[in-house]
């Protein structure tokens, strides 16, 4: 976000926020203030919630490949899988 839109964002999360604080919805005020925390928080480093999702889901794949080749499970062997269905 450029320019007038990335504070015109953060203004409607306030304006937001304010009117559940005034009907005593203090947790979707909470909520809402924490939405914009994260706004301000990847703007401010670049760093998302994507980002993380990505380095979880190439940890998760390293360790599926260590533990397969620690097991002696490369891969599917259809031939024996034939062998032992007959």
């Amino acid at each position: 976000m450029d320019g007038m839109l990335y504070y015109g964002v953060l203004f409607v999360i306030v304006v937001i926020s304010f009117m559940f604080y005034q009907n005593n919805s203090n947790r979707m005020a909470v909520i809402i203030l924490l939405l914009g925390a994260y706004i301000i928080y990847s703007h401010e480093t670049g760093y998302s919630a994507t980002d993380l999702k990505n380095e979880m889901i190439d940890s998760l794949d390293e360790s599926a490949q260590e533990y397969s080749k620690r097991h002696g499970a490369e891969g599917f062997d259809e031939e024996s899988y034939s062998e032992s269905v007959k």
